[in-house]
């Protein structure tokens, strides 16, 4: 096999055959590609675009380039969700103890940051001594036991995504929807789901920032999902600001734990109790939407989702002082408050998720390039969130991170995020629709 060929056919625009995508793949996981080749494939194809034949391919030849596992000896449906990325999306968090708590067992396999947002992996490790690394024995035993597991990428599960995603995120290829797709899925059905339930965004914060091209990229996944013959629901949701109050790591952790207790922001409660409904009624234990959502509302009051919680983190070697006393943990932090500047007021319009996860990164929160380590304790607090009235001098957000000398250039463009307005704007839902079964419907 010629790479140079094979990079040169995406380049002129011409389509890989099956048979090539699988060599390439296998290649590039067992190192016989470099980094340099393969990102010129990814800009090839980025720019040049890919055939659904083609994306299928580079599905299969990504779930395959490791195990795929078989859970049919852990009793009830397995359902997973995952979210296509936003600023603040700490959804996951949350979301699984809840469904867990409520009798659906959750296998879940995320991944770490990418671009301005965030990642799960990145999020749970903030959590001193929390270990996303499990033997796949340990990961069956866990699922077995408590209900709830939640990992990354291991060198047994699609390895071929695992060296793709660090890749994308440093090669401006991270917006392409048969990679997103493709990424998705291979991680997805190789870690041993029976359905899936997916929060696709749209907007500043999230990858795809147009509408449409979010909805394309629902289809496809829920599409290519049930070709592989995982059944798939997907809600489409608004990311144009952040989600919840706090963005970094710890800080998301910290709401989480606050959702968890039995409070936290009404559109961060939306999402997850929605999400959590859908994955309810996958899993067979609600018989509708509706009895799915007070089912997990009752999960959390009762505090049964919280234990869980506890439950995941003990058993994967995580600081039970840490969620018991969450504010703590920022004790080694350095820290600064965003102020409204003289001449700012009236109500908030609109916070640009896209500049507050800018500034994140550069806080430290996220990466550069994919060797850089993250910083735990570097993220914000959105004391003023839209619709929230302003006058100059009031606290907009409160920046915190380990490196000081960061802080002056994240507190001025978080600042810049904010718009303000005369009259604040009416308030709405994030979620915008639903696709199941070919069918928008909500």
């Amino acid at each position: 096999m010629n790479i140079v060929d094979l990079i040169l056919t995406k380049r002129s625009g011409d389509a890989l055959d099956d048979a090539q995508i699988h060599a390439f793949v296998e290649a590039y996981t067992a190192g016989d590609v470099p980094d340099y080749q393969m990102s010129a494939f990814l800009m090839a194809a980025f720019l040049r675009g890919m055939t659904e034949a083609e994306m299928i391919s580079l599905t299969h030849a990504m779930l395959h380039s490791g195990i795929v596992l078989d859970l049919s000896d852990v009793p009830g449906v397995k359902v997973d969700k995952h979210s296509t990325g936003g600023v603040g999306d700490k959804v996951s968090i949350p979301l699984a103890p809840i469904v867990a708590a409520c009798g659906v067992p959750v296998p879940m396999i995320s991944g770490r940051g990418l671009g301005h947002t965030g990642g799960t992996l990145d999020k749970l490790e903030s959590i001193p001594g929390f270990t996303t690394a499990l033997s796949m024995q340990a990961y069956r035993r866990q699922l077995a036991e408590i209900g709830l597991v939640m990992i990354g990428q291991t060198d047994d599960i699609a390895p071929a995504d695992r060296k793709l995603y660090a890749l994308r995120d440093v090669t401006g290829t991270v917006e392409f929807v048969p990679f997103i797709a493709a990424s998705i899925l291979s991680k997805k059905l190789a870690e041993g789901i029976d359905a899936l339930v997916l929060d696709v965004k749209f907007g500043s914060g999230a990858f795809m920032q147009a509408e449409p091209d979010a909805r394309h990229l629902a289809e496809t996944l829920v599409r290519v999902s049930e070709g592989f013959g995982k059944p798939a629901v997907a809600l489409l949701t608004d990311m144009d600001q952040p989600l919840g109050c706090a963005v970094g790591n710890w800080p998301e952790i910290h709401e989480s734990i606050q959702l968890l207790a039995g409070g936290s922001a009404p559109d961060l409660e939306e999402v997850t109790f929605e999400l959590a409904a859908e994955m309810l009624v996958a899993g067979n234990a609600a018989r509708s939407q509706e009895e799915g959502r007070l089912m997990a509302r009752k999960a959390v009051v009762s505090g049964h989702a919280m234990d869980r919680f506890r439950q995941l983190v003990r058993a994967q070697g995580g600081s039970l002082v840490a969620i018991e006393r969450p504010e703590t943990r920022y004790d080694g932090a350095h820290a600064a408050d965003v102020r409204a500047p003289e001449g700012m007021s009236g109500a908030v319009a609109r916070i640009d998720a896209r500049d507050v996860g800018r500034a994140m990164v550069d806080l430290g929160a996220g990466r550069r390039t994919k060797e850089d380590a993250v910083d735990p304790l570097a993220g914000c607090w959105l004391s003023k969130r839209q619709g929230d009235a302003v006058r100059p001098g009031d606290v907009l957000a409160r920046v915190t991170a380990t490196d000081a000398s960061r802080l002056e250039a994240a507190v001025e463009r978080i600042a810049r995020a904010y718009t303000l307005s005369a009259q604040a704007p009416p308030p709405g839902s994030r979620i915008r629709d639903r696709f199941a079964a070919g069918v928008w419907s909500r």
